[in-house]
């Protein structure tokens, strides 16, 4: 299998193996004019296998999403065939509009224009809670 060498673009390495056409979904990537690959199952020493996502045009993407949806991914820019960033998305402590409130009697089920806010209220578990009425975030994007 030959895919090409990115000359202008990001690759996003490290995704946990079978969530990279989540990811390819939630960053709307189908929108895009540019070439984009998904690799799946790629052999990685540290996890075993991965996917890799890679886009021939660099792009604005939401770091606090691809930290909440896999904090141990790696984020490379690369422009004129050289990287020129390396960035490794955190856990970020507050996220909106990614996860949406399930509690029925909260107010952002009511209140549509009010935008879905998450907490994180424990760094070890990932665990986020809603700011309004302290729902625990189900994390199934």
């Amino acid at each position: 299998m030959i895919i090409g060498t990115i000359v202008n673009g990001i690759v996003i390495d490290h995704i946990p193996a079978g969530r990279g056409m989540e990811l390819y979904r939630y960053l709307k990537l189908e929108d895009l004019d540019c070439e984009v690959a998904l690799i799946k199952n790629a052999v990685s020493e540290k996890y075993g296998k991965k996917d890799i996502l890679k886009i021939a045009e660099i792009i604005d993407l939401n770091y606090d999403m691809l930290g909440y949806i896999a904090p141990q991914i790696t984020v490379d820019i690369i422009e004129n065939g050289e990287r020129v960033k390396k960035l490794h998305p955190e856990l970020p402590e507050l996220i909106t509009d990614v996860i949406k409130c399930k509690n029925p009697r909260c107010i952002t089920s009511t209140e549509q224009e009010l935008k879905h806010v998450f907490k994180l209220t424990d760094r070890q578990s990932g665990t986020y809670r809603c700011i309004y009425c302290e729902t625990r975030a189900e994390k199934n994007l």
